[in-house]
C-alpha cells in the first residue's frame, strides 16, 4: 500500500526537475534576462512589460524592506503584522483555510467507510466500495473548479460552495438523526439466551433494558446481532467478541459494531455525494488559490506559510476530535457542529474575503487598505472596469455640458 502511495511522487520528482525557478528569486539574484524568458512562457507579449515592471518595483520594495527592518525571519514577521493591507490579508487567507478545515471535509474523507457503517452498512467491503464515491468525487470536483473559477469568482465560488456544503450537513443532521430515532430495539430473551457469557453486561446491568435499542446497544461498546428474518425488527444486543460475532453470522444473521440497520443508509450516502459535490469546486480548491493572489510578492512566503500552518492546525483538531464527538453527541450532533461552523466560516468570508479574481495585487491591496468593506469586495476586476467605464462616460457627459457654448437670449 506504502508503495503504492510512493509511484505519484517519483512522477512528481521527475516533473520538478523541469520546473524553472521563481521570476522574483532570478531577478533578485540579478538574473533578469532568466527572469524575463520564463514570464514570456507565462503572460502575452503585451502584459510582459507591465509584469517586468510590476516584478522589478516589488523586488526593490522587498530589498528596501529588508534593509529597514532586517532579512531574519522574525523581523520579518514583525514587517508583516506591522503592515496593514498583510494584516487584513492574512485575516481572509486564514479565515478560508480554517472554514475549509472546519467544514469537515478530512473527516468524510478519512472515516468515510466508519461514517458509512454509522449509516447502516454492516459489511467492511460495502462501506469500503462506498467510501470509494467521495474520493472520486473530490477528485471530479477540484477538475470541475478549474473550469468555473475564473468565470463565476474566487469568492462568489466560495459562498455558493459554503452554502451547499451547510444545506448537506443539515439533512445529514436530520438522516443520522432518523437513523438513531428509527434504531431497532432489544430483544430481551434473545440478549439474555443467545449463547453462554454471550450477554452485553451493561444491558444486564440496565435499570431499564425495555428502553434500549441499539444505538444504546452500541453507545455501551457492545454489538448488535440483527434479526434474521427482518434486521429492521428487535435483535440481541451481545457483548463485543469475536466468537460471539461469529456465532451471530453463524445463524445467518448480519452483525452490527458501528451503526444500525437502517432504511435511511442509501440516503445518507448520496447526500454525503453531494456534500463532496458542494466542497470541491470551492471550498476545496478555492482557498489555496486565494491565498497565493491576496498577499504583497515581498510577504507571500510569509502569508501564505502562516495560511498553511492554520489549515493543517485545524485539519489536526477536526480529524483526532471527530470519533470522541461521534460519541459525545452522536452522528447527528456531530454533522450539526460541523453546520454551524460552516455558517460562521460564510460570515467571516463574506465580511473579510475579497474577490481577487482578474485583479492585479495593487488593485487587491487598494481594496485591503480601505478596510473591510462587503460590497467593494464583492465586485471582480471586469465589474470594476465597467464602475470605471461607467464614472469616466458621465465626467465626459458633464465636461461637454460645461464647453458646450450657451445660445445667446
Amino acid at each position: 500500500m506504502l508503495g503504492v502511495a510512493g509511484l505519484p511522487a517519483v512522477v512528481q520528482f521527475v516533473l520538478m526537475l523541469s520546473l524553472p525557478e521563481s521570476p522574483r528569486w532570478l531577478y533578485r539574484k540579478s538574473k533578469v534576462d532568466e527572469a524575463k524568458s520564463i514570464l514570456e512562457r507565462i503572460y502575452p507579449a503585451e502584459e510582459l512589460e507591465d509584469e517586468m515592471n510590476a516584478l522589478k518595483i516589488s523586488v526593490e520594495a522587498e530589498k528596501a524592506d529588508e534593509h529597514a527592518l532586517g532579512d531574519s525571519m522574525a523581523q520579518k514577521l514583525k514587517g508583516a503584522f506591522k503592515n496593514v493591507v498583510v494584516r487584513r490579508g492574512l485575516y481572509a487567507g486564514v479565515t478560508v483555510q480554517v472554514a475549509q478545515q472546519f467544514s469537515g471535509i478530512n473527516t468524510v474523507m478519512y472515516y468515510s467507510p466508519t461514517i458509512v457503517q454509522f449509516a447502516g452498512f454492516a459489511s467492511n467491503k460495502t462501506a469500503m466500495a462506498l467510501s470509494l464515491i467521495t474520493s472520486g468525487l473530490n477528485a471530479v470536483g477540484s477538475i470541475v473548479s478549474m473550469t468555473f473559477v475564473d468565470r463565476y469568482g474566487r469568492r462568489r465560488m466560495m459562498i455558493i460552495s459554503m452554502i451547499g456544503i451547510i444545506a448537506c450537513l443539515v439533512v445529514l443532521t436530520i438522516i443520522f438523526s432518523q437513523v438513531a430515532t428509527h434504531s431497532p430495539n432489544i430483544d430481551h430473551f434473545e440478549s439474555m439466551h443467545f449463547a453462554l457469557n454471550a450477554s452485553c453486561s451493561s444491558y444486564v446491568r440496565a435499570n431499564d433494558p425495555t428502553s434500549w435499542n441499539c444505538m444504546s446497544c452500541l453507545r455501551a461498546e457492545c454489538g448488535f446481532c440483527a434479526n434474521g428474518v427482518n434486521k429492521y425488527t428487535p435483535g440481541a444486543c451481545l457483548a463485543l467478541s469475536k466468537d460471539i460475532k461469529d456465532s451471530c453470522r453463524e445463524k445467518h444473521r448480519t452483525w452490527y459494531k458501528d451503526g444500525c440497520p437502517s432504511r435511511f443508509g442509501f440516503l445518507a450516502v448520496v447526500f454525503l455525494g453531494l456534500y463532496i459535490i458542494s466542497y470541491s469546486p470551492g471550498m476545496g480548491t478555492v482557498p489555496w488559490i486565494v491565498n497565493s493572489e491576496i498577499y504583497p510578492l515581498r510577504y507571500r512566503g510569509i502569508g501564505g506559510g502562516i495560511a498553511a500552518v492554520a489549515n493543517w492546525v485545524s485539519n489536526l483538531i477536526v480529524s483526532q476530535t471527530f470519533l470522541t464527538l461521534t460519541k459525545a453527541l452522536g452522528s447527528a450532533g456531530t454533522f450539526l457542529l460541523f453546520a454551524v461552523f460552516c455558517g460562521i466560516g460564510l460570515i467571516f468570508i463574506f465580511w473579510f474575503v475579497p474577490e481577487t479574481k482578474g485583479l492585479q495585487f495593487e488593485e487587491v491591496e487598494k481594496l485591503l487598505q480601505a478596510g473591510f468593506r462587503p460590497e467593494a469586495f464583492r465586485k471582480s476586476s471586469e465589474e470594476t472596469k465597467v464602475d470605471k467605464g461607467k464614472c469616466k462616460a458621465k465626467a465626459e457627459a458633464e465636461t461637454d455640458t460645461e464647453t458646450k457654448p450657451q445660445p445667446s437670449s
